[in-house]
């Protein structure tokens, strides 16, 4: 079977090159006698002998008579034939006109043998007649048009009444001109219809000749050749005697009539397109009803929706160039959505892709003409949903579609809270598949983000938050293949970054917003939550400091700041339960800060709190060395900046910050975290000190003893010369900050040491780093203390 197939299919193909190959070889042949008898005819006209000029066009005419050519070769073969043709036209204005004899060649000229050349030339010397104003222009009109009907051919009826066409297109009657034996323009619009009415039948016959097998074949000529016809209707427009009355009343009667006689898809298809192209904006509105009512009555293969969408988005286009375009009495968008509608409802089996096409069509419209009228908008997306509540099935495979649809008020209006007071744009949403419904909602978040628009109450947030469902938390409908990691934090950053656009410049109203956003992003679980909360968390500390700042003027101020703080609490225990533990740990140092920056009565308490559950993290959950001095840097950084704790609860942080220090699995971890905790005893404040500095020197130099110390029990010599370079810039430090029990002979002692172990380096990068570094710092002492050490 496979070898059968492959078979006919290289047969067809070699047949269809074959037939290519003989079109080429005929067109060659036939542009030959062209030439040969175009060359004789101009000869002959040179010599004034006409009648032998007449005979070689006969001749070269005879070439348009084949019916061997396809339309494109025809084309050619007609182009050439005609262009040649304008010499026999210039040479009988110029002779005969002046001799008046041109009346007796068009007696002549129908005596032609074949009536193809017969009618090429009675068209010719029938529009030289006509300039020559010897006779009724009306009736020679009438007389080339009707003659016309001999040619039955569809190929050659259609280039023969196109060359009609296109030679009488300079003299036909027009808005000048009233004369009854010169015709009118009403005489001109008979003429032009007449023609386009053959033409038409000639079009629509050549679907019904040849094998049905051909089907196809004929469509895609009839397709090359659909330009002749609307031809027609191009030269009608131009007409300057053809009014808004004789097109409404006259013109577009005709034209329709023809179109739905014919009932032939293609033919209805493109003629309702070049209808709505050629004819002005002024036309369309005063036939808007007549035109519509139309579009329900074509074959049903007819695709409706491209005729609609182009009329819609004329007119629209027309209005938007100037509003004062559309007349008041003229509701546009109410003809339109109407008639829409009868369709959708009349046409069952209209893909919802169509349906679609024409509804963001309609949203264009009324974006375009009624820019104010949200309503307008919202009706179509009520449609659209009810058609689909309707009928489910419609809406399955065409979410790209309605997703497009869907993004056009979105674009439009640049202003989500326009968006939210669209009552039915949120509802289709659940016709939209998984993919594309959270593509859909990415896209608008980033539109919310980039153009920093501010959704500033609580209702329209949880209305955003709703619509935004699908990246906020699981689905029914999402697939049950893992999502791609990075695509997944991409998304979900995303929402924490939208969260910061969630701002009212009203405390009280912020506040809401904040419980609004916590209610829905706690419904994302514990993997979205570790991107998501820490912007709430952010934004609840920002609003304490508002509330801080307005404490002059609001009396509940600080029930207000404990509550925010309780709010806070909340978010960072689901963090902890979500076992996020680090995340959890820093956000609780930083609450801290802010707590204690609040001076609230139940400050020191709360902070407390905070501090000690970044402890109970540090201290249960921390395992990895390099976190845990990450951490208890974290931690000692975060008390030291502290003031309003007592010495009741400080004295034990502080210890236990020492002690944690002390405990670190690694010997340098542990220097670096005692050295640190010397800044707790030197700058950290208290209560009791009224936000002075502590400066207990006694406890500074036992912390740096300490890690001195603890830095000689290294064993590995580079590691142990890089920590005394770093606990010496510790040292100078507190010198320079006015401890007193720190002498410059300590720090010359621990260069002296330095200086000792230097040598005993193996070379490389990291050597080089560590003299590079104690160099420096010796060149500090020395400009700033007047301490001479030679450079190692």
């Amino acid at each position: 079977q496979h070898y059968y197939i492959t078979n006919n299919l290289r047969i067809a193909m070699t047949g269809t090159l074959a037939m290519e190959s003989e079109q080429a070889k005929y067109l060659d042949s036939a542009k030959e006698v062209v030439k040969r008898e175009a060359f004789n005819m101009q000869r002959c006209l040179d010599k004034g002998q006409l009648m032998d000029g007449l005979r070689h066009a006969t001749e070269m005419l005879n070439e348009l008579r084949t019916s061997i050519l396809m339309p494109k070769s025809y084309y050619e073969l007609y182009m050439m034939v005609t262009m040649e043709l304008t010499h026999l036209t210039m040479y009988m204005s110029a002779e005969f006109i002046k001799e008046n004899k041109i009346a007796d060649l068009y007696e002549l000229v129908q005596h032609a043998g074949n009536i193809i050349p017969r009618l090429y030339l009675l068209i010719t010397v029938g529009v030289v007649y006509i300039r020559s104003k010897e006779c009724s222009r009306k009736d020679i009109l009438q007389d080339l048009v009707e003659m016309c009907r001999g040619v039955q051919h569809p190929l050659r009826g259609l280039f023969l009444r196109n060359f009609l066409l296109t030679s009488t297109r300079d003299v036909l009657p027009d808005v000048d001109e009233t004369s009854e034996d010169t015709g009118t323009v009403d005489d001109s619009i008979d003429f032009i219809l007449l023609n386009f009415s053959e033409m038409n039948k000639l079009w629509v016959r050549m679907q019904h000749q040849g094998h049905s097998r051909d089907r196809t074949k004929r469509e895609q000529e009839r397709l090359e050749l659909k330009i002749l016809v609307g031809t027609n209707l191009e030269r009608l427009s131009r007409l300057e005697g053809v009014t808004v009355s004789k097109y409404q009343n006259h013109v577009l009667p005709a034209i329709l009539k023809q179109l739905i006689n014919c009932k032939d898809s293609i033919a209805q298809e493109y003629l309702m397109d070049c209808i709505i192209q050629v004819f002005p904006d002024e036309f369309h509105l005063k036939t808007l009803d007549i035109f519509l009512d139309t579009c329900c009555q074509p074959q049903g293969a007819v695709n409706v929706r491209n005729i609609l969408i182009s009329k819609i988005g004329r007119l629209s286009n027309y209005a938007q160039a100037d509003p004062n375009n559309i007349p008041e009495d003229i509701k546009l968008f109410e003809i339109f959505s109407g008639k829409v509608t009868q369709i959708i409802q009349s046409r069952t089996e209209m893909p919802p892709e169509d349906i679609l096409a024409l509804q963001s069509a309609l949203i264009k419209l009324a974006l375009n003409v009624y820019p104010t009228e949200t309503g307008y908008v919202d009706q179509v997306l009520q449609n659209s949903f009810n058609i689909f509540e309707e009928d489910k099935s419609r809406a399955k495979g065409c979410s790209t579609e309605l997703s497009r649809m869907l993004r056009v008020p979105v674009d439009h209006y640049q202003d989500i809270l326009t968006i939210l007071q669209l009552e039915h744009f949120t509802p289709l949403f659940s016709f939209l598949d998984h993919r594309v419904r959270k593509e859909l909602c990415v896209y608008i978040t980033e539109h919310v983000i980039q153009t920093d628009t501010h959704i500033d109450s609580h209702d329209q947030v949880d209305l955003f938050l709703t619509m935004m469902s699908c990246l906020i938390s699981d689905q029914d409908d999402q697939p049950k293949e893992p999502e791609d990691p990075e695509d997944f934090e991409i998304q979900q950053s995303l929402v924490g970054r939208v969260v910061h656009q969630m701002a009212s410049q009203v405390p009280d109203q912020q506040f809401l917003i904040l419980n609004m956003c916590k209610k829905h992003l706690l419904l994302g679980g514990d993997k979205r939550i570790q991107y998501t909360l820490p912007s709430l968390v952010f934004r609840a500390m920002e609003l304490c400091r508002v509330y801080f700042e307005l404490k002059e003027e609001d009396e509940k101020w600080e029930k207000k700041v404990c509550k925010i703080l309780q709010y806070i609490n909340s978010l960072l225990s689901a963090l902890v339960k979500a076992e996020y533990w680090d995340l959890a740990l820093r956000l609780f140092l930083q609450a801290s800060l802010i707590c204690d920056l609040m001076g609230i009565s139940t400050a020191e308490t709360i902070a407390y709190e905070f501090v000690s559950r970044a402890f109970a993290i540090y201290e249960e959950e921390v395992s990895d060395s390099k976190a845990q001095l990450v951490a208890i840097s974290l931690i000692i950084a975060t008390f030291e900046r502290t003031i309003n704790f007592s010495e009741e609860n400080h004295e034990p942080l502080r210890s236990q910050c020492l002690r944690a220090s002390s405990k670190l699995l690694k010997k340098p971890d542990q220097c670096r975290a005692v050295s640190l905790c010397a800044h707790i005893y030197w700058s950290g404040k208290n209560r009791e000190n009224e936000g002075s500095p502590m400066n207990e020197t006694k406890r500074v130099l036992d912390s740096m003893k300490k890690a001195v110390r603890i830095s000689n029990q290294c064993m590995e010599p580079s590691v142990q010369v890089q920590l005394f370079v770093e606990l010496l810039n510790k040292y100078i430090y507190f010198l320079d900050n006015g401890c007193a029990d720190v002498t410059q002979a300590m720090i010359s002692q621990l260069v002296g040491k330095i200086r000792d172990d230097m040598p005993g380096l193996e070379a490389g990068e990291a050597t080089n780093q560590i003299v590079q570094h104690f160099n420096s710092t010796l060149a500090y002492i020395k400009s700033k203390h007047g301490m001479d050490f030679p450079a190692s």
